[in-house]
């Protein structure tokens, strides 16, 4: 999609701080986090809607796998997750750890993520 910020991401054309990716999928960090370390996970191709991607499985594991790394990374038991989809239209999973503050360390919480995978 010509428009789409998500679309601008995968394509390199915003930068973004990265957490994780492979050819299917990409994770970075929030800019506007609810919590330090607060990931949005999407899929590379355009699709409007999560139940809309046609590998939900290989999605939902990504996304636990980033979720159980936040918990290591952050020393929490709680990690909260949304989909939600109406603010932008691609398909997105928000994971963030229930964490205290507003600490805004984009580098520091990316490294904490990438360490803990």
């Amino acid at each position: 999609m010509e428009n789409c910020i998500f679309c601008k991401i995968v394509k390199g054309e915003i930068s973004c701080k990265k957490i994780y990716e492979n050819e299917n999928f990409l994770a970075f960090l929030d800019i506007h986090p609810l919590a330090p370390g607060h990931v949005q996970v999407i899929p590379k191709r355009h699709y409007r809607w999560v139940w809309d991607v046609p590998n939900a499985g290989e999605y939902f594991e990504l996304v636990k796998k980033i979720a159980l790394a936040q918990k290591k990374a952050f020393d929490v038991d709680i990690v909260r997750s949304q989909i939600y989809g109406e603010e932008i239209s691609h398909a997105h999973i928000w994971i963030w750890p229930e964490t205290i503050g507003k600490e805004e360390d984009l580098d520091g919480n990316a490294e904490k993520i990438i360490q803990a995978l």
